[in-house]
């Protein structure tokens, strides 16, 4: 048990700074009076960058018990082998079924078309429209097209969804994918289209931030656009 001065049950958006990088990147903690959870990890060797962001926030690191991978990509699954060498059997790994080989080290990374550099076992696999009994309830969206396996979060109590790498944020306008990285375009605007069903309050996105604004005509305005032009 713990105490978090926020509230019994809550969710926190945490940037990890890092030098090397012109655009913000982001985190997610939420929390309940039995968990603390981790929403994908950054690069690898970034643990106490994490373990600092933490600090920043008046989070306890060192109470993490679960961690949620939204796909696999460097930048979001770079550090799970360390924090699941730290923690041991003190940490869950959850990601949607589709991930389960990708991070086992079975097949090859969808972009690098290389093989993880740490495998990681998954102890639960995810799917379609499961309701985790964290921080008040997270609803499991699946959203492929910017990887294969890509997952979306969306935290029932605070009607945030925690959209990875599926959207955007710029200035705190929400934004398309990256066309640059999105490969199958089509299928990640029906994982968009999804989206439309949610009550939203807030959207974040892992490379630039949190939205608030004008959410669902945002989801509606990078939908009628269609396919995004590399830039």
């Amino acid at each position: 048990m713990f105490d978090l001065a926020q509230s019994d049950v809550g969710i926190k958006t945490i940037q990890l700074n890092m030098e090397n990088r012109n655009n913000p990147f982001f985190l997610t903690v939420l929390w309940d009076d039995q968990d603390i959870v981790l929403v994908d990890t950054g690069l690898p060797g970034q643990m106490e960058l994490i373990r600092a962001a933490f600090q920043e926030a008046g989070i306890p690191f060192e109470k993490l018990t679960k961690i949620l991978i939204t796909h696999q990509d460097s930048d979001h699954i770079g550090s799970l082998p360390d924090l699941v060498q730290a923690f041991g059997d003190h940490v869950q790994v959850l990601a949607h079924e589709v991930a389960v080989p990708y991070l086992a080290g079975e097949i090859p990374l969808d972009k690098s078309k290389k093989l993880v550099r740490m495998p990681v076992k998954v102890d639960v696999a995810l799917q379609e429209g499961d309701i985790l009994p964290f921080a008040g309830g997270i609803r499991v969206v699946f959203t492929p097209g910017h990887t294969p396996d890509h997952t979306s979060f969306y935290h029932i109590p605070s009607k945030t969804l925690i959209a990875g790498d599926a959207l955007r944020a710029q200035d705190g306008i929400l934004q398309s994918y990256s066309p640059v990285y999105t490969p199958d375009q089509a299928t990640a605007l029906q994982s968009i289209a999804k989206f439309q069903t949610l009550e939203l309050s807030k959207i974040i996105a892992y490379h630039g931030g949190e939205c608030t604004d004008n959410l669902q005509e945002r989801l509606q305005a990078i939908l009628d656009a269609g396919p995004v032009d590399n830039e």
